[in-house]
């Protein structure tokens, strides 16, 4: 299932909110109580769960995670950390590169991370993810999580990605990959969306062709 939405007028919902096949997290404002039902029902999540990082409610860019194991923004608030551990083991991103959510696309098969990540910062995703992990690019971005989305059953990517990046994508991730665009023709797909293996939530921009796309290229069917 896939469901439009947008957060206070912004369709990028990836920058404020993600999932894994569990659970959810959107911001700890007053104001999200549609995005929490919506959650529950396109990503057919146990449960969701409400916290900012650093104060700040764009959780979407500075968390990644999968099944295993999640990674924050370093300045997050032991309140803020304390809700998300109790739910998954955390690990807090030392690298200077540490919008984990914007620089790491991961599934429960692999991760791939921002280029000019150095080898300690590898071991520590892998170690938390308990995935392997690659550098890479996508497009050309660096950041490689606002530039695609990746579940167990599939990963799309910014259209202008190359046939050599998408191969390194298929690699790691160990599913099919696609190109595709949300928001009107965004590549930013990480940024557009939230995603698992049982739905999407995609910005209400989007067109109905970007829709199917989607739906295709994560086998949401």
């Amino acid at each position: 299932m896939i469901k439009k939405y947008h957060m206070q007028s912004n369709s990028f919902i990836g920058v404020f909110a993600v999932a894994n096949e569990s659970f959810a997290f959107v911001p700890n404002n007053t104001d999200v109580d549609d995005l929490i039902a919506i959650a529950r029902d396109a990503l057919k999540v146990d449960e969701v769960i409400k916290t900012n990082i650093n104060g700040s409610p764009l959780i979407g860019s500075f968390i990644a995670m999968n099944s295993n194991g999640a990674l924050v923004y370093p300045n997050v608030h032991e309140s803020e950390i304390e809700a998300i551990r109790k739910v998954i083991p955390v690990t807090k991103l030392t690298d200077r590169f540490n919008a984990a959510g914007n620089n790491i696309l991961a599934n429960d098969n692999g991760a791939l991370v921002h280029p000019s990540f150095n080898d300690a910062t590898l071991e520590r995703i892998s170690g938390t993810l308990g995935v392997p992990v690659l550098r890479g690019t996508i497009a050309g971005f660096r950041t490689v999580g606002s530039a695609g989305v990746a579940t167990n059953k599939g990963a799309i990517c910014h259209p202008h990605a190359t046939e050599e990046e998408m191969e390194i994508m298929a690699e790691i991730l160990d599913v099919e990959v696609s190109h595709c665009t949300a928001n009107y023709g965004s590549g930013l797909l990480g940024a557009c969306m939230m995603a698992n293996t049982k739905g999407a939530i995609i910005g209400d921009e989007s067109t109905p062709i970007e829709l199917g796309k989607v739906e295709e290229g994560l086998k949401l069917y």
